[in-house]
């Protein structure tokens, strides 16, 4: 009788071993499955595209407090230059008001102080935005402009650069910034917020490296109302 009974035991404690190993397997493949899915998220959200909420009125009317953008970052992967005009997203510098003391004006730029080292550092502040500050503006000058604010409006290379995008209230002075007579360095720009009495921008803390500029905004998602291509 025990003869006849051993295999039955081996049976089922095959059936247990391979229904444990099935388990495992399973969750495994899950593992693996969200591994890939958080993997191909980050690539798409650093080089492709990825959400962007408004948090101050720099922008206004054109972009209003918590109106949600797609920015476009396909254009900063294929090292594309930004066009006069654009909405662009980038890392706001480490010293936001230049003193005229301290300015250099014959190399008009922005500092950007900010040196991380470490994979893990560098992974968090650029991949996940983790501890950056972000600016949105308008790209207003191109490597090689001259950009000129007075008489309340900006001149661009020696004529007025018409703006319908901005509102007919709006007057452009050099809100207590030096950055207001310069001519842009290669592979920088001049931005400035559509709200011009209500923004910091590249007046106070000079020309922005493109290796900064974190990309384009595409659309606005949200509100709904509202969906659709920024101009």
């Amino acid at each position: 009788m025990s003869d006849l009974k051993e295999p039955t035991n081996l049976n089922k404690n095959d059936k247990q071993d391979n229904k444990k190993k099935n388990v495992t397997k399973e969750i495994l493949e899950w593992i693996l499955c969200i591994v890939i899915a958080i993997v191909l998220a980050l690539i798409f959200r650093y080089f492709i595209a990825t959400p962007t909420k408004v948090q101050k009125l720099s922008m206004f009317p054109t972009l209003k407090e918590n109106d949600t953008l797609i920015l476009n970052k396909f254009t900063k992967t294929m090292k594309k230059e930004p066009k006069r005009g654009d909405i662009i997203t980038f890392e706001a510098p480490s010293v936001d008001y230049v003193d005229e003391k301290d300015a250099d004006m014959t190399h008009p730029v922005a500092v950007y102080e900010n040196q991380l080292t470490g994979g893990i550092d560098k992974f968090l502040y650029y991949g996940l935005d983790i501890g950056k500050t972000t600016y949105i503006k308008r790209v207003i000058g191109l490597p090689g402009d001259h950009v000129e604010i007075k008489d309340n409006k900006v001149y661009l290379n020696g004529e007025i650069y018409n703006e319908p995008y901005l509102d007919s209230s709006v007057i452009t002075t050099p809100q207590n910034g030096i950055f207001y007579d310069l001519v842009v360095p290669d592979g920088y720009v001049f931005a400035m917020g559509d709200n011009r009495p209500n923004s910091k921008d590249c007046r106070h803390f000079g020309c922005v490296p493109f290796d900064k500029i974190e990309g384009t905004i595409w659309i606005r998602f949200w509100p709904l109302n509202k969906f659709g291509k920024i101009k």
